[in-house]
């Protein structure tokens, strides 16, 4: 059986295509009896829009690509939990891909742009690529960033205060009388720029406080994964003197040294107080409790689509914008204890 065309729904209604696809489109100048007669056209034959062969017509895909380094870490699944419905109440689909962190890949996407693939604009949380290296792009490409980078003024970015929010965590640590905090998570690299923030954050909540750094305690690991959180713990718990809490720059991370630690018979948080960052569903459930650093998901969701589709429609370049999402400290049994919220 052979498709509904905009001609077929013409022909039943007695009016011409042009007007036909007037009504489809959603233009006003369709006297309401016409518009009538070609809606219940439609309904009759079943007819569907080829709203992609509309949309390259108007030069547009009708889809944006949202590109983050790792679909199977829960904080990038939340997040594009909540940037698909976002960009459906805007009329675009989502094109997802995963780079691995790749820098060549990450590159090619963004110097091609949407010339050399079928989406409009690009959401992207690079890991592999510099702050150097997002200079160097298709500046045709509508763009926001999200993640810890700083705009140029030619695209978008999108987070939250990294450094305030670890100043938050650490400071809730102190809070609770811990004095030999460690971090594990720091990446002094070009690509780190996520991880060095939240150890200026550290630094900034001990300085704060009238307290020392000790350098030994800042733990550096390659990802933000369960096992950096095993193998950092494990190494931190070796020691003559181990440190009394953790600071953990995500909540895989803090999972992982949450295992070590319960592995070795101490106990959380009498022992060791743990604290993570990203609050995804798993924290939630784990025993403990992990508490967290909550960033709005769903606010960076909706600030990143919506200026994605305001570049797209723009006829002219856009500066770029910085849009910060707040962000919020959630204590849970990991720093509290058994009376702690679950």
């Amino acid at each position: 059986m052979r498709d509904i065309t905009l001609r077929d729904v013409a022909e039943l209604a007695g009016v011409s295509p042009r007007t036909v696809s007037n009504v489809v489109n959603g233009y006003a100048q369709v006297a309401p009896a016409t518009r009538e007669k070609v809606e219940r056209a439609i309904a009759e034959l079943g007819y569907r829009p080829n709203v992609l062969a509309r949309n390259l017509a108007n030069g547009r895909s009708g889809q944006i690509a949202v590109v983050v380094p790792y679909l199977d870490t829960p904080y990038f699944a939340e997040l594009l939990q909540a940037i698909i419905p976002a960009a459906r109440k805007g009329g675009y689909n989502v094109l997802i891909d995963q780079t691995d962190g790749d820098r060549q890949h990450e590159g090619e996407l963004i110097g091609r742009g949407s010339r050399g693939f079928l989406f409009d604009g690009m959401i992207i949380s690079p890991l592999g690529l510099s702050q150097q290296d997002l200079t160097v792009r298709d500046l045709a490409l509508p763009l926001v960033v999200l993640g810890e980078r700083v705009s140029d003024g030619t695209f978008d970015h999108v987070g939250i205060d990294d450094i305030a929010a670890s100043t938050d965590a650490v400071t809730h640590l102190i809070s609770l009388g811990r004095r030999r905090i460690a971090a594990i998570g720091d990446q002094p690299y070009a690509t780190g720029e996520a991880a060095q923030l939240r150890t200026r954050g550290f630094r900034a909540a001990h300085a704060a406080a009238g307290l020392p750094v000790d350098e030994s305690l800042i733990i550096s690991t390659a990802r933000f994964n369960r096992i950096d959180g095993v193998t950092a713990m494990a190494a931190l718990l070796d020691r003559a003197d181990p440190p009394d809490a953790v600071f953990c720059y995500s909540d895989l991370v803090a999972s992982g040294a949450i295992h070590t630690i319960l592995e070795r018979g101490l106990r959380i948080p009498e022992d060791i107080a743990i604290i993570g960052y990203d609050d995804i569903e798993d924290g939630r459930y784990s025993h403990p409790t992990i508490s967290t650093i909550s960033p709005d998901k769903t606010a960076i969701a909706q600030l990143a689509v919506e200026r994605l589709i305001m570049r797209i429609g723009s006829s002219g370049p856009v500066p770029g914008v910085e849009l910060l999402a707040e962000h919020r400290l959630i204590p849970r049994q990991s720093t509290l204890g058994r009376a702690g919220p679950h």
